[in-house]
């Protein structure tokens, strides 16, 4: 009987660790395609005061994104290339209640 008890809590602790895992990776906010709500997060970014595309909070540990500033080419995830006119998408930066959470890297941009 304690064999049978010890090998149920054995296999729970397995289940409850691998459900805790799920949830902390399923967590980020970027799709699939390094996008938020149908907008790339890479491109020609303005930003706004207000009516932004997408709220912005600068974080320094766990990023829904990590974003590289680039003055060309901002053509794969994560690079974003500040423009005053035509962007791909607006942001407005945030201290609180944002829609994602971006850690501005100097290498290594894209989904963390």
């Amino acid at each position: 009987m304690l064999l049978v008890m010890k090998r149920l809590s054995a296999t729970a602790g397995f289940f409850l660790a691998l459900l805790v895992t799920a949830a902390l990776a399923g967590d980020s906010k970027v799709g699939a395609g390094c996008s938020y709500n149908g907008k790339r997060l890479y491109g020609k970014v303005q930003k706004v005061t207000a009516f932004a595309d997408i709220k912005v909070q600068a974080v320094t540990a766990f990023p829904d994104l990590k974003v590289q500033l680039v003055t060309a080419f901002p053509d794969a995830c994560g690079k974003w290339e500040y423009v005053t006119a035509f962007p791909d998408f607006t942001i407005e930066l945030v201290t609180a209640f944002p829609d994602i959470k971006v850690e501005f890297v100097t290498a290594f941009p894209g989904v963390p």
